[in-house]
């Protein structure tokens, strides 16, 4: 079974989460920003998700999870819960 490990940063709007997006492009800390900006506690901890197998997520996040190319920002991703950037630092 494949692991993964990812961070994210969790917000309203989709424009909001295109403004974040820049700003990490730009050269912004994304943890920092995830800190700053996220609606999941998980931005307390730089939006550090933790290890975590297929099906463990929503649909819509395992997809980009578990396809997306390491340490590269994607999204906005749509989700139940609002707009994500998700950025996936590790796969086994």
């Amino acid at each position: 079974m494949s692991k993964a490990t990812a961070r994210h940063i969790l917000v309203e709007t989709i424009e909001a989460c295109e403004d974040l997006k820049s700003a990490i492009e730009s050269g912004k800390d994304f943890g920092a920003l995830a800190a700053e900006f996220s609606a999941c506690p998980s931005g307390k901890q730089g939006g550090d998700l933790g290890s975590f197998g297929p099906g463990q997520m929503v649909p819509e996040f395992d997809q980009v999870v578990f396809s997306a190319e390491l340490n590269t920002v994607q999204g906005p991703v749509k989700t139940q819960f609002g707009y994500h950037l998700i950025e996936v630092t590790s796969r086994e």
